[in-house]
């Protein structure tokens, strides 16, 4: 079948069903001088006769009947990729609201310059997520998809590439006793007063944010909570508490008061990309696809160019 045209198909059809090169003309916009030669050229490629003609009717030969069996249902398949491939295209113009936790790192704009390149006619717009409701944005349909940290357990949120997994840090004041040690354990953070962070997270997600896995020590004197990264780290400075966070959340906000140390016996954090399981669009879809090269490409050091990558910093 090298070489057949889709015309071809099309005018083969066509006679088949109205068995009269006439009407069959017509109903292509052909000339019956053009059907006929469409036919013999499929016939030419086939090498044997489809159909019959006489002065008085057209019928296809048993070849031609068996012909027609199997072309049917694979011209109807191919115009229903062909119909689904231009919605999804139209689906990717327009806009994509992507939410995100924390800052912008070089593995998120590769992944944003990467699909602006695959999808120029999708406009990309950037909107924070308040650290203490990671989720609301979507619930309330602010964002079309939301970078943010792990776990998510909302059983109406589709988790899509997981990425970023990082390190932990304490951040502490530069007159905390901790502030001089070069690492430390989780065990060296039984005593320490952490941060925690408050608003309408979910509690199993503000938890994992604030300990980390830690057990809590109901000894401890309760540290104050906070709605945003930036109130955590004031009150970091302030002597006030500690705060965990991500290692290159601590490179980004360096404070002339705020100490990061290594810890170590943690769990690392991750970001993901999630969106509502009731408004998956070929958008959201698309710029996952571009996330999930941009940190293959990030993991085999290769150039934006080769790959696609993207992510985001926080904790």
């Amino acid at each position: 079948m090298t070489g057949v045209e889709i015309r071809e198909l099309e005018a083969f059809l066509a006679l088949a069903e109205e068995l009269h090169f006439g009407r069959a003309a017509e109903r292509l916009y052909l000339t019956q001088s053009r059907i006929s030669q469409l036919l013999r050229a499929l016939e030419q490629r086939i090498g044997a006769r489809l159909v019959e003609r006489t002065s008085r009717s057209v019928r296809l030969t048993p070849l031609g009947e068996q012909f027609l069996t199997g072309l049917r249902p694979a011209y109807t398949a191919l115009h229903t990729v062909l119909d689904e491939a231009r919605e999804s295209a139209r689906e990717l113009k327009g806009g994509l609201r992507l939410g995100f936790q924390g800052v912008t790192n070089d593995y998120l704009l590769t992944a944003l310059d990467t699909f602006q390149r695959r999808f120029p006619d999708c406009v990309t717009d950037l909107v924070e997520v308040p650290l203490s409701d990671p989720f609301g944005a979507l619930y309330r349909r602010e964002v079309d998809a939301a970078v943010v940290l792990l776990p998510v357990h909302e059983p109406d949120l589709i988790v899509g590439p997981v990425f970023s997994r990082q390190p932990p840090m304490l951040a502490v004041s530069g007159k905390h006793p901790l502030a001089r040690r070069e690492s430390l354990t989780a065990e060296d953070l039984t005593d320490c007063p952490l941060i925690e962070v408050g608003g309408p997270a979910p509690d199993y997600w503000t938890r994992a944010q604030s300990r980390a896995g830690l057990p809590a020590d109901p000894d401890t004197p309760r540290p104050p909570t906070v709605g945003t990264l930036a109130e955590g780290l004031a009150l970091v400075a302030a002597d006030r508490g500690t705060m965990l966070l991500c290692r290159p959340t601590g490179t980004y906000h360096q404070h002339p008061a705020v100490t990061y140390i290594p810890v170590t016996g943690l769990r690392d954090s991750a970001l993901a990309l999630v969106w509502h399981r009731d408004r998956t669009t070929a958008r959201i879809r698309a710029f996952a696809e571009s996330l999930t090269l941009a940190t293959e490409s990030v993991a085999e050091g290769t150039s934006p160019g080769q790959k696609n990558p993207s992510s985001l910093l926080l904790s």
